[in-house]
């Protein structure tokens, strides 16, 4: 079996309807040659079941890793996919967020050494989130601005984000006042640079996990390339029950730490 361009690795927790709709997603990619690491931070065999359907009836090559739920453990489960990947460059992304075709294609097509690459996501409200079937996402009508206003999205400037494409999004990437980050929806990195860096800060519960190792990833010399008009997915709507205070306040004093000590390394990463 050839090598994959890339490993894209979709983190996930008992979102099974989010995450059926998301690997159709990546059922219909015009790039074919890469794999799919889940990272399930403990879900239940809901979410085990549909990944073994997928596995037995679909062309996609998925691998599951699975840990325990012990409260919010995302950066651990990251961290042991990044150790599984077959592929030199990784795609992280959520299990909640539905791929356009062309996502793999241009992570690939974007991608430098030294390099992270920025993507974009476009929000959906919840009855739109409910209303994509395997048709709209085959037909790609979930990226539709007509069909989305349809169902009776708002428009705002963000549409922008679905209709750009060529001069039009290399403009808006260019002059967007929004900064490139390491947001964990949509960014791509060479998995020897995530190495470098010790992967993810395993102390880090729920807000700003991923901003921390980008963090670290500027630090060592890393560029942030902004291309949130040119790879996109859609964003279902979900609650955040796991959100709490107290580790975001731990997360705040991590990064805080990060920054100020210029640190490219953590000792709570892959290797510990």
């Amino acid at each position: 079996m050839e090598t994959p361009k890339a490993t894209v690795i979709i983190s996930t927790y008992n979102q099974p309807e989010w995450l059926q709709k998301v690997l159709w997603g990546y059922e219909v990619q015009t790039e074919p040659n890469f794999e799919i690491l889940i990272a399930d931070d403990g879900s239940s065999s809901e979410t085990k079941d549909l990944i073994d359907g997928f596995i037995a009836n679909s062309s996609l090559n998925i691998i599951h890793v699975w840990q325990e739920d012990n409260g919010f453990q995302k950066t651990k489960i990251l961290n042991k996919a990044i150790g599984l990947a077959n592929a030199e460059y990784l795609i992280f992304t959520d299990g909640d967020c539905i791929p356009r075709r062309d996502f793999v294609e241009t992570h690939l097509k974007l991608q430098q050494s030294n390099c992270v690459i920025s993507g974009g996501y476009f929000k959906l409200p919840e009855q739109i989130s409910k209303a994509i079937t395997q048709k709209e996402v085959e037909s790609q009508h979930c990226f539709n601005a007509e069909w989305l206003l349809e169902q009776g999205l708002e428009k705002t400037f963000k549409l922008n984000k679905l209709t750009s494409f060529g001069v039009k999004s290399w403009f808006l990437n260019t002059f967007t006042p929004t900064k490139a980050t390491f947001d964990g929806m949509n960014v791509s990195v060479w998995k020897q640079d995530v190495l470098e860096v010790n992967g993810f800060d395993e102390r880090m519960e729920y807000g700003g996990e991923d901003r921390e190792i980008g963090e670290r990833l500027m630090n060592n010399g890393l560029k942030f390339i902004q291309a949130r008009y040119s790879v996109i997915c859609v964003h279902l709507h979900h609650e955040r029950p796991y959100k709490n205070e107290a580790a975001l306040s731990k997360n705040k004093a991590i990064r805080k730490q990060t920054k100020k000590t210029k640190s490219t390394v953590t000792a709570y990463g892959i290797q510990q």
